[in-house]
C-alpha cells in the first residue's frame, strides 16, 4: 500500500497546501485535505481529494484520525489530534517544521495549558497568525526527510 498524505486543512496556510500539492503530484502520492469546509485549490490533480465533513466539533480531526494508516503522514496544527495519531503510531508534524512524538507532544500541551490559563486571568499575549519564509523552509525540510523516510519503508 502507498503512503498517504493528510492535511488538516482549515488552518493549514496555502503556501503549505500548494506546495504538498506540487510535492504530491511529482511524486504521485495520493494526497487527502479534510476540513468541515471546502477548500480551495487551484492545483488539484487527479490523486487529490477534498473531503468534506460534517460541521460538528472535531469531525475533520476524527475523520483523519480514523482512516490514517502506519504508512502515512499527517500535516496538522492541532496538538490533539497529533497526540492521538502519534499514539497510533502515525507519522505527524505541523506546518512550522515540527515532527510530532509523544515526548514533545507532552512538553507543548503544557505550554499550552499555561498559556490558556495566563489568558483566562487576563494576562495573556496577543497572537499574531503570520507564516514567515523560514517557517515554511523548516516545514519543507521536515516533509521532504519524512515523506522519504516512509516511501523507504
Amino acid at each position: 500500500m502507498q503512503t498517504v498524505i493528510w492535511v488538516d486543512a482549515d488552518s493549514c496556510p496555502r503556501l503549505v497546501r500548494t506546495y504538498l500539492l506540487d510535492y504530491s503530484a511529482k511524486l504521485n502520492l495520493k494526497i487527502n485535505f479534510v476540513a468541515n469546509k471546502n477548500i480551495p485549490c487551484e492545483n488539484a490533480h487527479e490523486n487529490f481529494s477534498m473531503i468534506v465533513t460534517d460541521k460538528e466539533n472535531q469531525a475533520a480531526d476524527n475523520y483523519i484520525f480514523d482512516n490514517a494508516l502506519e504508512k502515512d503522514i499527517v500535516i496538522t496544527r492541532d496538538i490533539l489530534l497529533a497526540e492521538r495519531l502519534v499514539e497510533k503510531n502515525i507519522a505527524v508534524i505541523n506546518d512550522r517544521g515540527k515532527r510530532w512524538t509523544s515526548e514533545n507532544i507532552k512538553e507543548r500541551k503544557s505550554e499550552r495549558d499555561f498559556s490558556l490559563e495566563l489568558t483566562m486571568i487576563g494576562l495573556g499575549g496577543k497572537k499574531y497568525n503570520t507564516y514567515s519564509k523560514k517557517e515554511f523552509a523548516e516545514f519543507a525540510n521536515c516533509f521532504d526527510r519524512e515523506i522519504h523516510a516512509l516511501l523507504k519503508k
